[in-house]
C-alpha cells in the first residue's frame, strides 16, 4: 500500500513522539511477521513511521490467521498476526489484540443504494435459506424506517470517546428505506483458505444468542467456510452459486466480476462495483463498518480466563457494529535477544492512537479496557 507523502509526514510525526518514551536500542534491526490478511493494510501503512523513527524495518507475510498461528508455534518470525485468539503450543506466547477493525459485508448490485440486514437475515443468506435478491426478509429490512447513530467529534474530527473507551452519542436519526431488490440470485463469495476473517465471520451466527440464527449453524466453528456451512456445499443448488477466493483481496476481485454477489472481507476492499451494508443491531440501530461503530461493539465484550475477547451479540450499545472484531499479534514473552525488544517497540506503537488514524483504513484505535489489558501484556515483554 502507498501513502500519500502528507500521510507519511504527520505518520513520522505521531511516531516520533509516540517513541519517545521507550528504551533505546539499535538500529538496523529487521522484525520479521506474517499471517493474517485482514491485518496487512495496517502493518504496512503503520510501519512506514515507525522504521522512519527507530532506523528499523519490519517486513511482513500476508497470508491467514492459521500460518500466523503455525509460524508462531513453530518458532518461525519474531512476531505473527491472527484474527483470532488460540491456545499456544508453548506457554510463554502471548496473544496480545493490537488491531480494531469491521468485517464489512460487501454486496454488488446495480445503483448506489443501501443495503440493510438484520443479523437473521444475513445468516439466512450465507447458510443457503435465503437464495433470491427480492426474497420477503430483504425486502423488509430495506422498507421502512432506521435508525442509526451520530458519534460526537472533537475539534479534530476525531469521534469522543468515554472512559470505558466508547464513542458518544451526539444523536439517532431516522432514515425511510425504499429498496425494490432485483429478482436475481444471490450468488455467495467467501474466504477459500483457513482465515481468521471468516471464523470471526461465521462467530455471529455459530454463538448468536438467537436460537433461530444458532440452532442453524450446528457445525463446530472454523476457520473454512465451506466447513461450517449448513448444509451441502457441494449440493446442485449451490453449485456456481456458492464461490470461494484466497485472501480478502481474492474476494473483493471475485465479487467485482460476479453481479449480484456478496462477500465479506475488510472495509477497504469495497471498490468499484462493491459497497458495504448496515447491519442492524439489538438496540435497534443499524450500523456500517466503522471505527467507531467497532469500538462500541468491542469494548462490550469481556476476557475469558484465556485473556482472549469474547463478545456480546446481544449488546444495547448504541450503533454498536456486531461484526468488529480484535485481531492479535503472537509474540513470544520469553525472548530477550534484540529482535525481541525491537518487536516490542512496534507492538507499542501499533496501540499509539497515531497508528491507526494516521493509517485512515477504518481501523480503530485501542482504547478502554482493551488498551488496559494489552498494556499489562506488553509489560511482560522485552524492552
Amino acid at each position: 500500500m502507498k501513502l500519500s507523502r502528507s500521510m507519511k509526514i504527520a505518520a513520522v510525526a505521531v511516531a516520533a513522539v509516540a517513541l519517545s518514551a521507550q528504551s533505546a536500542f539499535a538500529g538496523g534491526i529487521t522484525v520479521t511477521g506474517g499471517g493474517s490478511s485482514f491485518d496487512a493494510p495496517l502493518l504496512n501503512a503503520c510501519k512506514v513511521a515507525w522504521q522512519s523513527s527507530t532506523g528499523n524495518t519490519f517486513n511482513y507475510t500476508s497470508s491467514s490467521s492459521g500460518t500466523g498461528q503455525s509460524n508462531e508455534d513453530a518458532g518461525i518470525g519474531d512476531i505473527n498476526f491472527s484474527d483470532s485468539g488460540y491456545t499456544p503450543a508453548k506457554a510463554s506466547v502471548l496473544n496480545i489484540p493490537v488491531a480494531m477493525a469491521p468485517i464489512a459485508v460487501g454486496y454488488n448490485l446495480p445503483g448506489s443504494k443501501d443495503l440493510y440486514l438484520s443479523q437473521k437475515t444475513l445468516s439466512d443468506i450465507f447458510a443457503g435459506k435465503v437464495t433470491n435478491w427480492n426474497d420477503a426478509e430483504i425486502a423488509a429490512d430495506n422498507n421502512g424506517s432506521a435508525n442509526s447513530v451520530v458519534y460526537a467529534k472533537d475539534a479534530a474530527g476525531n469521534v469522543k470517546k468515554d472512559a470505558k473507551g466508547n464513542p458518544v452519542v451526539l444523536r439517532t436519526v431516522t432514515t425511510q428505506r425504499h429498496y425494490t431488490l432485483p429478482n436475481q440470485p444471490i450468488h455467495i463469495v467467501a474466504r477459500a483458505d483457513s482465515s481468521g476473517t471468516t471464523q470471526n465471520f461465521l462467530k455471529l451466527f455459530t454463538n448468536n444468542p438467537d436460537a433461530s440464527i444458532k440452532s442453524v449453524w450446528t457445525k463446530p466453528l472454523g476457520k473454512v467456510f465451506t466447513s461450517v456451512f449448513p448444509g451441502d456445499v457441494n449440493a446442485s443448488s449451490n453449485i456456481g452459486r456458492i464461490q470461494t477466493a484466497t485472501g480478502s483481496a481474492g474476494v473483493a476481485a471475485l465479487m467485482n466480476q460476479t453481479p449480484y454477489s456478496i462477500g465479506y472481507f475488510e472495509p477497504s476492499y469495497a471498490t468499484g462495483k462493491l459497497r458495504n451494508a448496515l447491519i442492524g443491531d439489538a438496540n435497534g440501530d443499524w450500523s456500517g463498518p466503522t471505527a467507531a461503530a467497532t469500538a462500541a461493539f468491542v469494548n462490550a465484550g469481556t476476557f475469558n480466563a484465556q485473556g482472549l475477547l469474547q463478545f456480546d451479540y446481544s449488546t444495547k450499545t448504541p450503533g454498536a457494529y456486531v461484526l468488529g472484531i480484535v485481531s492479535y499479534v503472537l509474540v513470544d514473552s520469553a525472548l530477550s535477544t534484540d529482535n525481541a525488544k525491537a518487536a516490542t517497540s512496534f507492538i507499542n506503537y501499533l496501540l499509539n492512537p497515531a497508528c491507526p488514524t494516521a493509517a485512515g483504513l477504518g481501523f480503530s484505535p485501542i482504547t478502554g479496557t482493551v488498551l488496559a489489558h494489552d498494556q499489562a501484556l506488553v509489560a511482560k515483554l522485552a524492552k
